[in-house]
């Protein structure tokens, strides 16, 4: 009885029953928005638990405070004949493209949540969320058209039927990406915090973001390179995570000697050799076995190319061999420990390292490296041995200066 004196006394006062309608509307707007939703935010920041926190970050109760006046608009829109279609389809449309985005924000909180949780290993499920919110979508858009139109969604969807190639033509990336992504995911070939390189998109840094359509790689020198997910699975790259999970980073680097400086030991040369901590022992055993070939063979020994003879670049690498195991932050055992001569090249022999840091970490590493090399090329020249280096201006000029002097 009372609906319907509400409803006579609506049609007698139209006008004044539309602006109380929007007085209501605006009254539990402002209520919902200053009362409800402030207090969730206040009991939010007031809570020790950080996961409300990400939880109401994400839905943001201003937006939620629209419920309010669209609900109150759809329930009333049956005291409205006239207008009444146009009430309900409207407000039921906004509801449920404000539904729509509350959906999306859940799912955008799932994954905050998810890459903030202590088992959180760097497997990004951010791409199975977003193929979730096409979803919901595309099922937005079809309740949507079918509010308007009045045909049941069954009709649209069994229209659509015959547009399957035009869609297929433009959800074509989407539909590798997802394939992209289950590759991806199941393979583990990477995620999230992985150092990677791709040649192809000058891409040399860490992966900071792994969703259903791209990866975002933040590069060393602080820029960032976005690649469809789809292609990261046809072009080659290199990820640095095996490296990182050894524990160990190597250490490959050569330098080059003058091959005029390598020369046979005089034994006046092995005696201050045998003075150096790290190799005496090597040295003494080397010495004794030259003086039992000659003891041996002295009848005949009369060239320094007779017997076990010592070079100075073999005790520059015996030298380094001791030198790197006598460091605590290289790899003595367990990884590949080298050093070896190379090919000789027109710069001379290069002289190269092989081994493995104790360290991962990227500043540590250049470090040790620099460390190392600085010491071995300093040290060369106590072995009687030239750092091969491509002359320079000065050098040309000093040489200038030597034939001029010799003509005077």
């Amino acid at each position: 009885m009372e609906n319907f004196i509400l409803s006579e006394w609506v049609s007698a006062n139209p006008q004044l029953a539309i602006t109380g309608l929007i007085v209501i509307c605006l009254v539990a707007f402002l209520f919902t928005r200053q009362v409800v939703a402030r207090g969730i935010i206040h009991l939010t920041k007031r809570s020790t638990n950080k996961k409300d926190d990400i939880l109401v970050s994400h839905l943001k109760p201003y937006r939620l405070a629209w419920f309010a006046p669209f609900i109150i608009l759809n329930a009333s829109s049956a005291l409205f004949p006239e207008i009444q279609v146009v009430l309900s389809k409207i407000s039921l449309f906004l509801i449920l493209w404000l539904g729509l985005l509350t959906v999306n924000s859940i799912l955008d909180a799932v994954n905050d949540l998810y890459e903030k949780s202590k088992n959180y290993n760097g497997v990004s499920i951010q791409s199975y969320l977003d193929l979730a919110k096409i979803f919901f979508i595309f099922v937005s858009i079809i309740l949507s058209v079918t509010l308007f139109t009045g045909q049941s969604p069954w009709v649209l969807l069994t229209g659509l039927g015959a547009l399957t190639a035009v869609l297929l033509l433009i959800f074509q990336n989407t539909i590798l990406s997802l394939v992209a992504s289950i590759q991806i995911v199941a393979n583990d070939l990477l995620k999230e915090g992985d150092w990677i390189e791709v040649p192809s998109y000058g891409a040399d840094g860490d992966v900071v973001n792994v969703n259903l359509h791209t990866i975002k790689i933040r590069n060393f020198d602080m820029t960032y390179t976005v690649i469809p997910t789809y292609k990261i699975v046809d072009v080659a790259y290199k990820n640095w995570r095996g490296m990182q999970e050894s524990g160990g980073r190597r250490i490959q680097r050569s330098f080059s000697i003058d091959m005029v400086s390598i020369k046979f030991c005089e034994a006046d040369q092995l005696e201050e050799f045998r003075k150096i901590d790290l190799i005496c022992d090597k040295i003494e055993m080397k010495i004794n076995n030259l003086k039992a070939y000659q003891q041996e063979h002295s009848d005949h020994f009369d060239s320094p190319l007779d017997g076990p003879q010592i070079t100075n670049i073999e005790i520059f690498r015996m030298y380094i061999s001791a030198y790197l195991r006598n460091r605590e932050d290289i790899f003595h055992e367990n990884m590949p420990f080298l050093v070896r001569s190379l090919s000789p090249t027109p710069t001379g022999l290069p002289i190269e390292i092989y081994a493995f840091t104790k360290t991962t970490e990227w500043t540590q590493y250049e470090y040790i490296q620099a460390d190392i090399f600085d010491h071995l090329v300093s040290a060369a020249q106590n072995f009687g041995l030239r750092i091969f280096q491509e002359p320079t201006g000065l050098d040309f000029s000093m040489f200038g200066r030597q034939l001029i002097r010799k003509e005077e």
